[in-house]
């Protein structure tokens, strides 16, 4: 048997699967294609998450674009975090290229172009469909978890809820917990502390520092009315495939603490909303994180440990993660451990740096008599990578060189023209794109503050008329008294009256 014989029977029986599955593309070895020795990933596994890495310019975004779209013909939803831009084009066919029916033909899959239903999706201005959670979605430790805040501002922040539960205070945008802090170290202080304890001031500037550093990432325009509803991001359009979600992120590059709390936000949401279903036959949602990097770039120790949960958990609802970056070491080694599917591409190792990186990509990898797997890492081609599975059971499947399928759609953005059709069809905007702004609880505190101060006004303007009273009251008696005396004194002082007196005394003396 000749040595690609053996490898292509290997590869065939490593990825053997009864279900259904995604045909990834063809393995490669000693520098060829094997056609048909097809990279097979079962949809029962999709669930247990995945990583996509390579170095820039090796394929990364093409990769993802294959799964999304393999994923949504199977009838399965998907989301997109569209960071580079690049991604929009999945709503139009490929033009084709007679390179990619070469790729398809030493694969052995026939290549056919197609587009795919795409709703675009925006966190801020941007044209699309508005993502938007209010306050009092979020809860208290999971907002405490990222702004970062000690034990005693964490505290005072469930204080802050709780008061808000009590008195009908809906918390629904930023400007409303600023405003309920503020009443808590001003107007409402007595309030407070009669019912929840003492409240420092010191802490609450604290907490809203924290919030304007939020703010001014973009925060403000997150926070608010109407919420999204996670569910929507499952649909499946009428020809029963599944509705590929994308999140134009171009603008936030700058701005990690939007992306970590807003990926925090909607992993919470789905893990809340989301039945449990265990190990079934299929995900219920796919959800890709391009340059994942910058999820955890800002993320402190008690936010990396609630994303480290989430994604432990949420596979029990059917979602798979999938973290798309430059180096395996980008992810957390809690996060790298629990991934199933692994897409590697080429790495370049130009420093000492570069080389100790990877060594340790390749440990994360099956040992393979095939290949020497730091030696491949770094000799592959555009469009080729390293692939490891799970097969049906939960089992690693053997490493796998790919020559990867092309993108059936195109491998470019949709013109603005283009856009504009594809936002006209939305089936969403006109759900989340109406700005609303109800009675929450700036507002209704500003009102309970402008009511206690015209009840003030208004006793104070009470002790000034009765004070007046009193002041005029007593000028009115000083003044009969002043008059009497006046009178006394005439008579005393008059002529007649001293004439008398002295004749009284004349007669007296005589």
């Amino acid at each position: 048997m000749s040595d690609n014989q053996a490898f292509l029977d290997h590869i065939n029986k490593g990825y053997t699967t009864k279900g259904d599955f995604l045909t990834m593309g063809a393995a490669i070895y000693n520098g060829e294609t094997i056609t048909n020795a097809h990279v097979k990933v079962p949809l029962k596994t999709l669930n247990r998450h995945g990583l996509i890495a390579g170095a820039t310019g090796t394929g990364k975004t093409k990769t993802l674009q294959v799964i999304a779209e393999n994923l949504s013909e199977q009838g399965i939803p998907v989301l997109l975090m569209d960071i580079k831009g690049d991604l929009s084009g999945i709503a139009a066919a490929s033009p084709g290229h007679p390179k990619i029916d070469e790729r398809h033909e030493k694969i052995g899959i026939p290549f056919e172009a197609k587009e795919f239903p795409v709703e675009i999706l925006s966190l801020s201005e941007q044209d699309g469909v508005r993502l938007r959670a209010t306050v009092s979605e979020f809860g208290p430790v999971l907002l405490s978890r990222i702004l970062d805040v000690t034990t005693t501002q964490a505290g005072i922040i469930s204080i802050i809820f709780k008061y808000c539960d009590d008195n009908k205070l809906p918390l629904l945008d930023l400007k409303d917990l600023k405003k309920v802090l503020q009443y808590a170290t001003q107007e409402g202080k007595k309030e407070l502390e009669k019912d929840y304890g003492r409240i420092s001031t010191a802490s609450t500037g604290a907490i809203l520092r924290k919030i304007v550093e939020l703010e001014q990432q973009g925060a403000d325009q997150f926070f608010g009315e109407r919420s999204f509803e996670v569910q929507d991001l499952c649909r499946i359009d009428e020809n029963g495939r599944g509705i590929i979600n994308i999140i134009r992120l171009t603008d936030i590059q700058d701005k990690p603490k939007l992306f970590s709390t807003f990926m925090l936000s909607l992993l919470a949401e789905i893990y809340g909303t989301f039945p449990e279903q265990g190990d079934s036959g299929r995900p219920e949602l796919i959800i890709f994180l391009d340059e994942a990097h910058l999820i955890f770039k800002e993320a402190s120790n008690a936010l990396m440990d609630q994303i480290e949960s989430i994604v432990k958990l949420i596979r029990s609802k059917g979602v798979g993660l999938y973290f798309v970056t430059q180096n395996p070491t980008d992810v957390p080694d809690g996060i790298l451990s629990q991934l199933g599917l692994k897409v590697q591409h080429a790495l370049r190792a130009f420093t000492a740096k570069d080389r100790k990186a990877i060594k340790l990509t390749a440990e994360n990898y099956p040992i393979s008599e095939y290949y020497d797997t730091k030696e491949i890492l770094t000799s592959l081609g555009i469009g080729e990578a390293l692939t490891s599975a799970l097969d049906e059971k939960g089992r690693p499947t053997p490493l796998a060189a790919t020559m990867l399928r092309a993108p059936m759609s195109r491998m470019d953005i949709l013109t603005d023209d283009e856009l504009k059709t594809l936002l006209k069809k939305s089936k969403l905007i006109p759900k989340y794109n109406e700005e609303i702004d109800r009675e929450s609880a700036y507002e209704l505190l500003n009102e309970k503050i402008e009511s206690a101060e015209a009840e003030e006004a208004k006793a104070v303007a009470k002790k000034e008329r009765e004070k007046l009273k009193r002041s005029s009251s007593s000028s009115s008696r000083s003044k009969r008294t002043s008059t009497t005396e006046k009178a006394i004194i005439k008579v005393l002082t008059s002529a007649t009256f001293i004439r008398g007196a002295l004749g009284v005394l004349n007669k007296l003396l005589k």
